[in-house]
């Protein structure tokens, strides 16, 4: 009974922790036209193929010492540029995104720690309506105030993902052996810039 009431307790302060942190935040939204959502994969095991998704939105906040308490983002996966079009009409298909099927990537973030320099952040990841857990890490820079003397903070993050664990399962080996077309990995780069909600 003792273990009991003391794991209440512990929960119901953790609960109150987080909504005063919440109460203290300020939310910002990110600013498109000056952030990237990129990533990078493997190609024929000789080099690595960069691309982005041009089509995004989200939010984060900042606690009142300008340090990352949760952040979330909507990605349109049709957006998806490569710099080819054959090679976007394919991950667009069934065979990796199905963008038809499933037109929105999301990430919902579930805990923050780091300093505000340095941070790393886990959260929930979904691609093809699968849900994974992803770790992410990097550093932030600002706040600062720009010519207007609007608030503007900025993100840089990396992290990795396997696309296999989201159903993103497009196999073929090389006709010589020895690697994948398209590696297993993929690289996730972030970067972002964000501006007060209004």
């Amino acid at each position: 009974m003792e273990n009991y009431m003391s794991r209440i307790v512990s929960a119901l302060c953790l609960t109150a922790f987080f909504l005063a942190a919440s109460a203290n935040a300020e939310t910002f939204d990110v600013d498109p036209v000056h952030s990237r959502i990129g990533f990078a994969v493997k190609h024929m095991v000789v080099s690595t193929v960069q691309g982005e998704f041009f089509k995004f939105q989200g939010t984060f906040d900042l606690d009142d010492k300008d340090s990352l308490v949760k952040t979330e983002a909507t990605i349109g996966v049709a957006s998806i540029n490569t710099r080819e079009e054959k090679r976007d009409a394919h991950l667009k298909s069934p065979d990796f995104f199905d963008a038809e099927m499933f037109p929105d990537i999301k990430f919902v973030s579930r805990k923050v720690s780091g300093k505000k320099s340095r941070y790393s952040v886990i959260g929930d990841l979904t691609i093809k309506g699968v849900t994974k857990p992803v770790a992410l890490s990097g550093h932030m820079n600002g706040p600062i105030k720009d010519m207007q003397g609007v608030k503007r903070v900025g993100f840089r993050a990396e992290g990795k993902i396997n696309r296999k664990d989201y159903g993103v399962s497009f196999h073929k080996v090389l006709e010589a052996g020895g690697g994948l077309v398209v590696d297993d990995e993929v690289q996730i780069i972030l970067d972002i810039e964000g501006t007060p909600k209004k």
